[in-house]
């Protein structure tokens, strides 16, 4: 009983800091809060170090990593700013860009994702919008919100469906089929709600000219990162292993005399890997030491949890300590449910739909508001809350009615 309330102190201490992003005192962020937390696990017995290779998610961390080289070498390429300027020269009229704003960034993040489209694209949105005097706020919302929307779709679209993926087995198809429907619903509430909240900024008039930008390309990384992407994506929908897929791809990329490894290696976000690493071994040790159990049956959890409750508690925790750690700590559960499939693609849609709560509900709402507030521009948390409540309401409430009828 001691080891258990040890494991529980340790663990709820580490997601307390993982939910503020530091820790008082320290120059400190979330992977390396993380790692704090193993240390401590490691330090007072809770685990040892021979466990931890067991605790990792091998497939997950092989997935993440491969598709950020992926990214990368697409980034490098210059596809992402050449995409980005081709959609900007489409329309003059406010509501029908943020329509294209958001389908663009929706499929992109559903690709690929989300937080590195919102990396990528939030320096251009607010380049061109800050250069015809148009408020950038509701297209910045629209931004971190259609990302996480969009990135519901598939398994390698947002880290958590990762998680998800790899752990159910379920094939890309299956889990984007049922899940489609969910994120194009999810776009199109973005689309009214933030034209709902700023109808002062939609009924300002024509966009101003656009000032053309020149290009840099590397057309022939751009070639291969293309082919090679298109080939992967074929992979996955005729039911290729995803990670194994995906990492053959990445070595592909690799195969190259254009590209020095370093430059591909600065792109890759190494923090973020190691968050997931250390979060695979702190949730681990809850299982271990049969702490996750009883707060399941605390919180009235069980097989028979219906979808509602279920996507209730996701919402909540996802909120409480971000959504990877909430997935890591209900895998135990979907397992015991008596529809798994059904337990996993319900836990893709809340933990990620639930990261537009707040601003601090997800990664990619950080990183829009981060860029930003680096030119200046202040997206506060009210100022995104309003408008993020109300998406979320709708879409959860959406989602969970459409998949309560498609696969539970």
């Amino acid at each position: 009983m001691t080891s258990l309330w040890i494991t529980l102190i340790i663990v709820l201490l580490t997601y307390v800091g993982i939910a503020l992003g530091f820790l008082p005192g320290l120059r400190a962020n979330r992977a390396t809060i993380a790692l704090i937390g193993v240390g401590f696990l490691l330090l007072f017995r809770q685990i040892s170090l021979k466990n931890i290779p067991g605790f990792l998610d091998i497939d997950t961390l092989m997935l993440l990593l491969s598709m950020m080289i992926i990214n990368a070498n697409l980034r490098l390429s210059g596809f992402f700013r050449l995409i980005s300027a081709r959609m900007l020269r489409l329309t003059r009229s406010p509501r029908v860009f943020l329509a294209i704003e958001v389908l663009f960034v929706g499929i992109m993040s559903a690709l690929f994702l989300n937080d590195t489209i919102c990396v990528i694209f939030t320096p251009f949105l607010l380049e061109l919008l800050l250069s015809i005097d148009r408020d950038p706020i509701p297209y910045l919302i629209a931004l971190a919100t259609s990302a996480n929307i969009g990135s519901t779709a598939t398994i390698t679209g947002n880290p958590q469906n990762m998680i998800i993926g790899t752990a159910s087995g379920i094939s890309y198809l299956d889990f984007a089929l049922p899940l489609l429907p969910v994120a194009v619903m999810g776009l199109a509430v973005v689309w009214g709600v933030v034209i709902l909240f700023y109808p002062g900024e939609f009924k300002r008039g024509a966009l101003g000219e656009l000032t053309e930008q020149p290009l840099e390309l590397n057309r022939p990384l751009l070639i291969k990162s293309l082919v090679v992407t298109g080939g992967l994506l074929t992979a996955f929908l005729l039911g290729a292993p995803v990670a194994e897929a995906s990492f053959l791809a990445a070595c592909a990329l690799l195969f190259t005399r254009r590209v020095s490894p370093e430059h591909v290696f600065y792109e890759i976000n190494w923090g973020l890997l190691a968050f997931f690493a250390a979060m695979f071994v702190v949730t681990g040790s809850l299982e271990a030491n049969g702490v996750a159990g009883e707060l399941f049956r605390l919180a009235g959890l069980s097989p028979d949890t219906g979808i509602w409750q279920f996507s209730l508690t996701t919402l909540v925790l996802s909120n409480l300590v971000s959504n990877v750690p909430a997935v890591l700590l209900l895998k135990p559960v979907v397992m015991q449910l008596h529809s798994p499939t059904a337990g996993w693609l319900t836990l893709a849609v809340a933990s990620t739909l639930a990261g537009n709560l707040t601003l601090l509900g997800s990664v990619a709402n950080l990183i829009v508001a981060e860029i930003a507030g680096s030119a200046r521009i202040h997206m506060g948390f009210w100022e995104y809350t309003r408008v993020g409540l109300l998406v979320t309401i709708v879409t959860l409430a959406a989602g969970i009615l459409w998949l309560q009828f498609a696969v539970w």
